[in-house]
Order: structure tokens, then sequence, then C-alpha cells
């Protein structure tokens, strides 16, 4: 009904608009063509200068009523440490912009105004004026000088790198169709090495060189979280098309080119809640955030910060927002401290693993806390020596007692908590699965036994605090059925068989 009653006012409007132009004739043919033409000329000149005082008044009035909608004013003043550089020159382009369109369109009306159609007046020619050539020269010559001055004054603050040595926190930007890959350092704090070579949609999307250690802990999270007041250094590329990597909150707003990394510093200045709170204190955002629930979270408690691509990439363009929390150190702390590499949770021990048969440093940091932790769980049970704690990363050759060398890790380990633990003495006792003759299983699981407490003994561990023992096949801890089983049978344990020496 609506839709049919704005067609049929623009027919109006039509049909309003032809009948005016054949009065108009009518009126021509009455008058005479001389007489209607000055009465036109006289009407469109005072109503062009009607239209741009209300044009004029419009572009301020518009401008005052929509500030605090726009970025640097109201509650949209820079949330990161340039920012405010960026948004003074913004307002300093602006004003001598201004001063310019409004002088512009003053002349333009005013001109046809002034010299509208007069009888017997004759507009006077001539073809040069050194004085007026330049001024209009100058003039905007110096302003020009004035405003791309203070432009390079502002890039040179702006864009500089960072110091190799400075405290900075670095994450990476990859944009694609129709999504943005993050990938932030682990605690090494150090981005591993990448190649487009290596890039596997399924497991290894960035194309990150697993051969590289660094790359070991990095991690891909789906929101970008950043500690207030900390300088970033963000990473920028693409993988398929020309991106944009745009946080406007932060005034901040770099290409990303496929093949052609580029970056940005910044410093965010405001948390995600304290923006909320500067929200909080406008009407226009103090309403319902979901119009059909009056009694839902405001539109202020659901603001977040967003990263956003500002290229037109493609028909899924808008898909391409991300969530960027701003916190303080403590929150960031307790979610980085969460996040999980990205390699150890698809890559670790597949076929991709260049590392499948080592273990490496973050495992043997996380088997010593947990080994550490075993121990001190055992010791305080009324009765420590009926708690087996499995080494489990001591591993022989097979069919040998020789130790591999990936075994010294559990062994010093075990070492260093007897050390410290110094009235303690424990029982090594080695277990065999089921497969070969069961007194060669004894035997074996006997020298095996051995060979740990011999190695702890080079370590300085007195032999009066070990006991070994080899226990074959007679005490399996799983099934001797399956391959996971046996393996699990195949095992050294220790025991606390006494305290206080």
């Amino acid at each position: 009904m609506i839709g049919l009653l704005i067609v049929g006012i623009i027919l109006l409007f039509g049909v309003v608009v032809v009948q005016i132009g054949r009065v108009t004739d009518l009126t021509a043919k009455i008058r005479g063509e001389e007489a209607v033409s000055r009465s036109i000329t006289n009407s469109q000149a005072k109503w062009l200068m009607v239209f741009c005082v209300a044009f004029l008044v419009y572009c301020v009035a518009s401008a005052i009523y929509y500030k605090n909608s726009m970025l640097g004013y109201g509650p949209h003043e820079a949330a990161s440490a340039h920012g405010g550089d960026i948004d003074s020159l913004f307002n300093t382009t602006l004003f001598f912009t201004g001063i310019v369109f409004v002088l512009t369109h003053v002349a333009l009306f005013w001109f046809t105004y002034k010299y509208r159609r007069v009888e017997g007046r004759v507009g006077i020619f001539f073809s040069h004026d050194n004085k007026l050539e330049l001024v209009w020269t100058i003039v905007p010559a110096l302003v020009m000088v004035f405003l791309v001055t203070n432009g390079l004054v502002v890039w040179n603050e702006v864009m500089p790198d960072v110091d190799p040595n400075a405290e900075v926190l670095e994450f990476e930007a990859t944009g694609y169709q129709f999504a943005w890959d993050i990938r932030y350092p682990g605690p090494d704090g150090k981005l591993g090495t990448k190649n487009f070579r290596l890039i596997n949609l399924a497991n290894n999307p960035l194309g990150q060189d697993w051969s590289d250690p660094k790359n070991i802990d990095d991690f891909h999270p789906t929101e970008i979280y950043l500690p207030v007041n900390q300088k970033v250094r963000v990473r920028i590329t693409a993988k398929d098309v020309l991106h944009n990597f745009y946080l406007p909150h932060f005034r901040l707003k770099m290409d990303a080119i496929p093949g052609l990394p580029t970056y940005f510093v910044f410093t965010p200045t405001k948390t995600t809640e304290e923006y909320r709170e500067e929200l909080s204190k406008y009407p226009e955002w103090q309403v319902p955030a979901d119009p059909e629930n009056p009694n839902g979270p405001q539109k202020w408690e659901l603001f977040d910060y967003e990263l956003a691509c500002a290229e037109l990439c493609g028909k899924g363009h808008y898909s391409m927002k991300r969530i960027v929390k701003i916190v303080s150190q403590e929150e960031y702390d307790e979610w980085f401290n969460s996040q999980t590499g990205y390699y150890i949770q698809n890559i670790r021990n597949t076929n991709d693993d260049p590392f499948k048969a080592q273990l490496l440093p973050y495992e043997v940091e996380a088997r010593s806390q947990e080994l550490l932790s075993e121990v001190e769980a055992a010791l305080i049970e009324d009765d420590p020596s009926t708690i087996s704690i499995n080494l489990k990363n001591v591993f022989f050759n097979i069919g040998s007692a020789e130790l591999k060398d990936d075994s010294k890790y559990e062994l010093d380990n075990v070492a260093k908590i007897m050390s410290e633990y110094n009235d303690i003495a424990i029982e090594i006792s080695g277990h065999t699965d089921n497969t070969g003759n069961a007194n060669s299983n004894i035997v074996l699981s006997g020298e095996r036994a051995t060979a740990v407490t011999q190695y702890l003994t080079e370590k300085g561990i007195t032999s009066e605090r070990l006991k070994a023992v080899g226990h074959g096949q007679t005490i399996p801890a799983d099934t001797n059925d399956t391959v996971e089983g046996r393996q699990n049978n195949r095992r050294i344990e220790m025991k606390i068989i006494s305290q206080n020496l």
C-alpha cells in the first residue's frame, strides 16, 4: 500500500512539472519572450540565493546533529595513543577546506544573483589579471604547504617501525576471502617462519614451517585480545586479493597485500569496558540493543571493538568482521595462558610432524611439573609405597636395556626431586608385555630397572636410596590384546618405599 502511494506521488509530481511547463509556454506567448526571460532570470537568481543559505545551514546543522556518531567526536575519541594526532590532522584539514567550501558556494550563488540578466547591462571581458592570478595561486599553495607539512609530521610520528630491542607484542593478521587468520606467538614471544608453498587448507592454512621451533607454540585465536597500554605491532598480509586491516576506533588502516607484508604499530589506551562506559553517557546508546527485547541489555553494553576489511574484496566482504577485546594486563595474561599452540593441537605426532620421534621442550617442562605433583601427592599419603608413579618418558631400544637419549629428561627430573627430597628412598620397577618368554621378560625388566638406577647413581643419588626390581609381564597395567595395551604395559614405575632416612 505504501509503495503504491509513493508511486502515485511521483506520478503526480511529474504531472505538475509538465503542467507548469505548459503554463510557462502560454505565458511567454501572451507576455512576450523577453519579459518572461527577465522574470525567470530574476526568480532563479533569488531562489538560488535562498538555496545557498539553506544548503550551508543544512550542512552545518547536520554535522552538529550527527557529530556523536562520527569518529573523533562525542564518545568516539580515539582509543589509541596515536589516534589523537590523526584526529587533530583531520580537524585542521577540515578547518581550511571548510573555509574554501563555504566561500566557494557563497561566491558561486552570489555571482548567479549579482550577474543575472539585467536589461541594458553589458558584461566586461578581461583576459588577464596578474594580481588575481597571484592571489589564487599563492594562497592555496601556502595552505597546501602547511597541510602537507603537518601531515608529514603526523606520518613520521605514526608510521615508524619498532626498535628491535623494544618491548612489543606482535601478532599477525592474514586476510583471505572472506575472513582473517590471526596468529599469536606463544611463550617464546616469536612468530615462526612461513612459506606459501606449505599452505594446506586441511591442517596448515598459513603455510607455517613446522621444522622451525618458533612455530611450535604459535596459536590461532578466534578473537583478538590485546592488553591496554601495551605497544602492539601487527604483521599484515593476504593470501588471495587485496584486503585492508581496519580498526576504526584505533585510527588504524593498512592494506593487506598478497606477497608484500605490511605492518602497523599502535598502543591501545582504552579497554573495551572503558569505551562502553563512555558510550553509556550518551542517550542514543541508552536504548535496548534489540528493539524487540526492551528489557534486554542496552546498546552500549554490547559494544565491541571490531576489525573490518576496508576493501571491496568480493561479495562476502561483509563477513570479514572480527571482534577485538582490549583488556587489562591480568585479563590478557589469563587468556594468553589458556591458549594452545596450533602445532600442538593439529600437527604433533602426525605424519606432518618433523619432531614426531622427539620430546619437545614444552613437553619436558610439562612432564617435569606433572612428575613433581605426583611425587608430592604420594608423600602426603599414609603409605606412599602403595602409589606407583609411571615414568612416562623412559624409553629403551627394542629387546634391550639400553636407555634412549630422550630418557634423560625424565630421569634428570627424578634425580632433581630426590635431591630436593633427600630423605626418601625409591623402588624402580620394570614391566613388560606378554610377548615372548615370561622368564626372559623378568630378566629384561630387571635389567631395565637397573639401568635406570645406574643413571640416577651417576647423577649423584646414593645407591642406598635406590632399589631395582623386575616384574616382567606379571603386573599388567592394561590389556595385552591390543597394540596400545601392550605399549602401556611396557613401562618403568617408581615407588617411595621409605622416608626420613
